[in-house]
């Protein structure tokens, strides 16, 4: 059923992203998930822009998520990101914040490539001051950090850049145009240049002090091994001036 529909949605014109629910044997899954990638390739010339594995967390008046029928331990969820990700190295993996921010950090070294960061899970939450309240949320969050602490702990950790971009969407850098960017890395003259502008303009508007400090740096330092160093740099400088929005 989740093949045709996927089906469908592709030959109307949509891209595909896939969740994978651990809801069956978690070989049989993952197996069948890459099946169903290797399946898209062949039929339309474009596998899975991104994928995300949420993993059950309990939830009031949810028995499952007390008692998954088929639970993924911590091993085997990071020996699942690694094979996702030697078996689709185009592919972006998604890691929400039901994990802690201990596994959350292993799992970047792994394989994922985009986090969720200061989530919420029930209606209103996010103007709610009260915010952790297990008996209204959707489901446990792991990660309680906020976006300004996970950002800061990915630039002083991993001298991680982090990219709010949204750049590829913007300029029609989708479906199969995007894949045969992506799988031949020349995406990569785009990405870089684009985290760089679009984190600066987070640590203008949003960051605290050590995070625009730590920033700055980890920029500059990018910035110096750019081909294409002095138009960005022009770039940064009108970000600086007041300038917002700025993408390549």
């Amino acid at each position: 059923m989740l093949k045709q529909k996927v089906i469908v949605m592709l030959s109307g014109g949509l891209d595909s992203r896939l969740a994978l629910k651990i809801m069956q044997e978690k070989g049989f899954e993952v197996l069948a998930l890459l099946m169903h990638a290797e399946q898209l390739e062949k039929d339309f010339g474009v596998g899975p822009h991104t994928i995300s594995f949420p993993r059950l967390e309990p939830a009031l008046g949810s028995e499952i998520s007390y008692n998954p029928p088929y639970l993924l331990d911590d091993y085997n969820f990071k020996k699942l990101v690694a094979i996702l990700r030697l078996a689709v190295p185009y592919t972006g993996l998604i890691l929400t914040t039901r994990e802690t921010a201990e596994l959350r950090n292993e799992l970047l070294e792994i394989g994922v490539s985009q986090l969720s960061a200061a989530s919420r899970t029930y209606p209103g939450a996010y103007a709610d001051p009260e915010f952790d309240r297990p008996d209204v949320q959707q489901f446990c969050i792991g990660d309680n950090r906020s976006l300004d602490e996970v950002i800061y702990d990915m630039l002083v950790t991993f001298e991680y850049i982090p990219s709010f971009c949204t750049g590829c969407y913007r300029l029609g850098r989708t479906g199969d145009h995007f894949m045969g960017l992506a799988k031949t890395a020349f995406i990569n003259r785009c990405c870089l240049p684009n985290a760089l502008l679009t984190f600066d303009e987070y640590l203008e508007d949003y960051a605290s002090e050590k995070t625009k400090k730590a920033g700055r740096e980890l920029i500059k330092k990018e910035l110096a091994a750019l081909p294409d160093k002095e138009k960005v740099s022009c770039m940064l400088e009108r970000i600086s001036a007041g300038e917002r929005d700025l993408f390549l």
